[in-house]
C-alpha cells in the first residue's frame, strides 16, 4: 500500500497522476502538463515503482484509474483550488476568474441553448477559456473528461451533482416548402419522416413513434437532432423535434400538439470534486441563470 512506502510524494506527482486522470491518455496528459508523451510515460513508471504498485490499468483505449489514482487525484484537485485561490490573491483579483473549463453537451444542445448563453457569460469573463465537445456519447465526469456537462436526462448519475433547468418539450414539425409539396390533411403516419433510429435507438422521439406510429418505416435517417432539425427545415420530411430547436424565421409548423412521453428534463452537471474550482463554480452558476427553456 501507498501508506507503507517511504517515498514523499510531490506537488509534481499529485499533477501527474490528475493530468493522467482528467486525461485518460499520455497524449491529453502531456498536452495539459505542456510536455511530451515520453515524459509523461517515463514520470509515470518512476512514480509506480517509488509507490510499489501500479496506479493505472492500461489498454488499448488509454489508462483506466484504479482506486490509488482516484484518491491521489481528490487530492491533487483540493490543491488546484487551493493554488487557485492563492494565485488570485496574489495577483489582487479576487474577482476574477480565469483558466480553460471544458464542456460536453450534444450538437443540439450546443447550438440551441448553450453557445447563446455562453457568448453572454464569455463577455463578462475574459479570462476564462473554453474547450466544447459536442457528442451524443456522454463524457465521464469522474474522470474528468469534462468540467460541466449539459444533458437531457430524466435520471441523471447519482455521483454527479447539478441543476435542473427546465423541461425539454417536443413536437412533430414540417417546413412550409414540405407541406406545399404534399397533400393536406394527411395523417401522421402517411408522411415521408426522418429519423434518428439508427444512431440515436434510445431516444424518447424514437421509443414514441415506434409506439404510437409503428407502421412508419423512416425515408431519411439523421446521426443527431440537430441534422434532424436541419433535414425538416430542408423540406425533406417530417421529424418529432424539441421546441427549443425552434425559431421564429423557421416558419415550422407543427403537425400535432406537444408529446409528453417525449419530454426529458434538460441538466447542468459536474462532479462534486471540480465545482470547487472557482472557474467550474462561476461557469455552472452563471449558465443556470442564462439557460433558460420557454
Amino acid at each position: 500500500m501507498i501508506a507503507q512506502t517511504q517515498y514523499r510524494l510531490s506537488p509534481a506527482d499529485l499533477d501527474l497522476i490528475l493530468a493522467l486522470v482528467r486525461g485518460g491518455t499520455l497524449a491529453e496528459a502531456s498536452r495539459h502538463l505542456e510536455v511530451d508523451s515520453s515524459t509523461v510515460f517515463r514520470a509515470l513508471q518512476k512514480l509506480e515503482k517509488h509507490l510499489g504498485e501500479p496506479l493505472f490499468e492500461r489498454s488499448r483505449s488509454g489508462y483506466l484509474p484504479g482506486e490509488q489514482a482516484l484518491t491521489l487525484a481528490r487530492h491533487a484537485e483540493r490543491m488546484e483550488v487551493e493554488l487557485e485561490a492563492a494565485r488570485s490573491a496574489m495577483a489582487g483579483c479576487e474577482g476574477k476568474v480565469s483558466g480553460t473549463v471544458r464542456m460536453t453537451t450534444t450538437d443540439s444542445l450546443l447550438s440551441g441553448l448553450l453557445l447563446p448563453a455562453l457568448h453572454k457569460v464569455a463577455a463578462r469573463h475574459p479570462g476564462l477559456d473554453f474547450e466544447l465537445s459536442a457528442t451524443n456519447q456522454i463524457a465521464n465526469l469522474s474522470r474528468r473528461e469534462a468540467d460541466l456537462a449539459l444533458r437531457a436526462s430524466r435520471k441523471p448519475p447519482e455521483h454527479l451533482v447539478g441543476r435542473k433547468l427546465g423541461v425539454m418539450q417536443y413536437a412533430v414539425f414540417a417546413a412550409p416548402l414540405y407541406l406545399k409539396a404534399h397533400e393536406a390533411g394527411l395523417a401522421l403516419d402517411q408522411h415521408q419522416w426522418i429519423a434518428v433510429d439508427d444512431f440515436v435507438p434510445e431516444h424518447p422521439s424514437v421509443k414514441w413513434r415506434q409506439k404510437n406510429l409503428p407502421r412508419v418505416k423512416p425515408r431519411f435517417r439523421c446521426n443527431s437532432i440537430l441534422s434532424a432539425t436541419d433535414s425538416v427545415r430542408a423540406g425533406l420530411g417530417v421529424a418529432i423535434l424539441p421546441t427549443f430547436l425552434i425559431k421564429p424565421y423557421d416558419g415550422l409548423v407543427a403537425l400535432s400538439d406537444s408529446l409528453p412521453e417525449c419530454n426529458s428534463d434538460l441538466w447542468l452537471l459536474t462532479h462534486p470534486e471540480s465545482r470547487h474550482l472557482r472557474r467550474v463554480s462561476t461557469l455552472f452558476r452563471e449558465l443556470a441563470e442564462e439557460i433558460r427553456l420557454d
